[in-house]
């Protein structure tokens, strides 16, 4: 995944205000296992489906935003937490 540099500086979480970095590609491996295996939810509760492409996770590594398209997909109801996902 391509996201410009000048864009990945100055994006950042709507809730937290923290800096995003792109996911490693094992952070997104075990993220989409758990997407596969039913275990992961939006914050609006609601199941996430489909596996990412790519990631944006948050500089305190508490939510995850996904890439569709080479968007982020930057909206609080959106957001997968880490802990609730069980990958922290």
């Amino acid at each position: 995944m391509a996201i410009d540099r000048k864009l990945l500086d100055v994006l950042c979480c709507p809730v937290t205000k923290q800096p995003v970095r792109v996911l490693k590609r094992t952070e997104l491996k075990a993220l989409n296992e758990r997407i596969d295996g039913g275990e992961v939810h939006y914050q609006d509760d609601s199941p996430v489906d489909t596996p990412l492409e790519a990631g944006l996770i948050t500089a305190n590594e508490e939510r995850i935003y996904r890439v569709d398209d080479g968007i982020p997909v930057m909206l609080e109801d959106r957001a997968i937490n880490l802990r609730a996902a069980g990958l922290k």
